[in-house]
């Protein structure tokens, strides 16, 4: 039976439940974080610990946490789990707040980990990629200034029941949504790049995009080898006549994009198909990363 971590206590997936009258299940006032581990420890903690906890304060979310505490219990979930390596979601309910929608913070959020094994990923996915594909389905703006990492996922979902209509899902794509204004905007579960001349470049946050913490690594990994980059707003033409394309996730890391195909379903490939020297570049520099402590 699977494990979960609940308010620090170790339950089993039949024990650990939520009440109806949690805000979260009522009105959807959830956050979570998903991360890997490496060497069993979850990969740039630090940052996701930072971003979750910046979005409790943005919606009322009174989060009081020991950090130390909450990593050596993640361990314990994995160690539960019979897990040696794990994909990590740990998830902050908001709680039971009363009838209604409040005025005032929520005080008792529950804090729930969940842990399973990494997913079994195709051998060549760093070698020949996957196809994106563009959608209909819009990028919803975000409740917030900045996006934060919502359980509200109903627009990802709908984006997801689309790509299933494609062919392309059948070889594993990727879903581009645009945004409402018709630019470049993200994946259904990932950050996305391209290069172009040598120049990097990548939506920015004010697109109402979510500020992946992979995403960010890499424009840090990039600064520090050099390659020049660009946040913007950009089009699905900008895509057409990139050199390389890749995704960003904490999950599978950099992920190259070797076909491009359009809601009429016309196929485009990257480059020669296969993964191009700056994203191999930068996926190295960033494997080295999760090795390096």
């Amino acid at each position: 039976m699977v494990t979960i971590g609940w308010n620090g206590e170790l339950k089993s997936s039949s024990e650990a439940m939520v009440s109806v009258a949690d805000h979260g299940f009522l009105y959807g006032m959830t956050l979570f974080e998903t991360m890997r581990t490496y060497g069993g420890k979850p990969f740039l903690w630090e940052r996701h610990l930072e971003r979750l906890c910046s979005a409790c304060h943005e919606v009322g979310i009174v989060l009081l946490l020991d950090k130390e505490k909450l990593h050596q219990h993640i361990q314990d979930v994995m160690a539960a789990n019979k897990l040696s390596e794990a994909y990590i979601r740990l998830t902050i309910s908001a709680g039971e707040q009363g009838d209604g929608l409040p005025t005032g913070d929520y005080t008792n959020p529950q804090v729930i980990v969940f842990a399973k094994p990494l997913p079994q990923l195709p051998g060549t996915l760093y070698e020949t990629g996957k196809p994106l594909q563009l959608l209909n389905t819009k990028r919803s703006s975000p409740e917030t200034v900045i996006r934060v990492k919502s359980g509200h996922y109903m627009n990802n979902i709908i984006a997801k029941r689309e790509l299933g209509t494609y062919a392309s899902a059948l070889q594993g794509a990727e879903g581009l949504m645009l945004n409402a204004e018709g630019s470049i905007a993200e994946g259904v579960v990932s950050n996305v790049f391209w290069i172009t001349a040598g120049q990097l470049y990548t939506p920015a946050i004010e697109t109402g995009i979510l500020p992946g913490i992979t995403r960010a690594a890499v424009l840090e990994l990039a600064e520090q080898q050099g390659i020049r980059y660009k946040e913007g707003a950009y089009t699905w033409s900008h895509l057409l006549e990139a050199d390389e394309v890749f995704l960003t996730t904490s999950i599978q890391e950099l992920v190259p994009v070797t076909l491009l195909c359009d809601v009429e379903q016309r196929q485009y490939v990257v480059g020669d198909g296969t993964i191009g020297r700056v994203t191999n570049q930068l996926l190295e520099r960033y494997r080295q990363m999760t090795t390096s402590g």
